[in-house]
């Protein structure tokens, strides 16, 4: 790979990690902030953060199945036609947000009484009400994402991003403890105070596709073939879901030491795929864009040079997180069981990570190419063959944690034969401005 294509990547990848990372890093603050009123506080908050969370996880098509498309129309010389895909994303963000809202509100406390229980969910609704008024805001936000990544700018989402968190952090503490002239709200002073940043994002969002002076009326034929792209992300979406769920609810049977480390060890391995995530939006853009321009055999070089590079980066965390063994699990959790629990599972952690290199670089590449509905199917084979079977025998045979990280383990090795086939056939790298139309889980040839 020559210096201009590493500065290339790197100009796409180390901004998208920053806009990646930001909003975690954010949500450990605001932990921070209303934990100090209490543990029922924090835990209010925290059940009323995964409900709002695993609403927004389902919907990042709108981020990354724009950018698909995005990237091919930019590709062609179409910058207006990329600003175009933005726009009606944007209209997709609002009509789904508005009906997130409506739903949510009536669902708000049987949810939670659900999840956390009555003496919780009345700490969680308060919470929930207030922040939900901001899922709109937050897919505007996902939708100018995707549109900007697709003309190769993952600067300006940063950015945008990152004025709404600070926003946020400012306000946030002094709502809850109602410092300055401010109200003292509580808990309810969290859910403001996000609304307020995500407010301040979407509108500078928002203020980037005015600028691009291109025709703001909906296009119900362009967003009916958005979701239909956003369709098969979902589903792939659910698979994941689905079996990070079964892996945690099978952890918390063998112990509370079980359950602890393995969301540590969980917790340390989504930091590495957002790390890694980033290559994959660097590959989403600048393969969607040689695609869009008739490039193919550059389109199918850059696979292989992207998954190079991805790799190399994996395979330099991983020695990281190797020779971190004795230091590192013991600053996330202290307690000594946790601790050794942890240790059971780390050296499955680090050979996980190479695979991981690989396999987030090429789902990027066909994501890029508009190769969700083969990235759905064979996600959801995974999971069904490899990933649950494994969580529910370690259950059934007391396998521990080994077992439900071996199960990790069998999905991404499946995800990675998959993947490098898929990549091998060339079958995704199909020219042209628009992402090609699929039919049973693969591009028509």
């Amino acid at each position: 790979m020559t210096p201009t294509e590493s500065r290339q990547i790197l100009r796409l990848a180390v901004p998208a990690f920053g806009a990646l990372v930001a909003e975690p890093l954010y949500v450990l603050y605001d932990l921070a902030v209303v934990g100090r009123l209490g543990a029922q506080s924090l835990a209010g908050m925290a059940i009323g953060g995964l409900i709002l969370a695993q609403v927004g996880a389902q919907l990042t098509f709108l981020a990354y199945g724009t950018t698909a498309r995005s990237a091919r129309l930019y590709g062609s010389g179409s910058r207006r036609g990329a600003a175009g895909e933005g726009v009606q994303s944007t209209w997709l963000a609002l009509g789904i947000g508005m009906a997130i809202v409506v739903a949510m509100q009536a669902l708000a406390q049987p949810v939670a009484e659900i999840i956390g229980g009555p003496d919780i969910a009345s700490i969680a609704v308060e919470w929930l009400r207030i922040a939900l008024f901001g899922v709109p805001l937050i897919l505007v936000a996902l939708a100018g994402s995707g549109w900007l990544r697709g003309v190769s700018d993952t600067a300006r989402p940063l950015g945008y991003v990152a004025a709404g968190l600070v926003v946020s952090a400012l306000l946030c503490p002094a709502l809850v403890h109602g410092w300055l002239i401010l109200p003292h709200l509580g808990v309810p002073g969290s859910a403001v105070a996000n609304v307020a940043g995500q407010s301040v994002t979407a509108v500078l969002f928002l203020r980037a596709l005015l600028a691009e002076r291109v025709v703001l009326r909906p296009d119900f034929a362009v967003m009916r073939d958005q979701l239909r792209l956003g369709r098969d992300l979902i589903a792939r979406s659910l698979g994941f879901q689905v079996c990070f769920l079964s892996a945690g609810a099978v952890a918390a049977r063998f112990g509370a030491a079980a359950v602890g480390a393995h969301q540590v060890v969980l917790q340390l391995w989504n930091l590495i795929a957002l790390l890694l995530d980033s290559i994959a939006i660097a590959a989403q853009a600048l393969v969607g864009a040689a695609l869009g321009s008739g490039r193919v055999d550059e389109a199918k070089a850059l696979a292989w040079r992207l998954t190079r590079w991805s790799a190399v980066m994996a395979l330099v965390v991983a020695a990281v997180v190797a020779a971190l063994y004795g230091l590192l699990p013991p600053l996330l959790a202290p307690d000594a069981t946790v601790v050794s629990r942890a240790h059971e599972v780390w050296w499955i952690l680090v050979a996980l990570i190479p695979l991981g290199g690989i396999v987030f670089a090429l789902d990027g590449v066909l994501l890029g190419a508009g190769d969700a509905a083969f990235l759905r199917n064979i996600t959801l084979a995974s999971a069904l063959v490899g990933f649950l079977p494994l969580i529910w025998l370690s259950f059934a045979f007391d396998w521990g944690l080994r077992g439900i990280w071996a199960g990790l383990g069998a999905f991404i090795t499946l995800r990675v034969l998959a993947v490098v086939w898929r990549t091998s056939s060339g079958k995704w790298a199909i020219a042209g401005a628009r992402v090609p139309q699929v039919e049973k889980g693969a591009i028509l040839d």
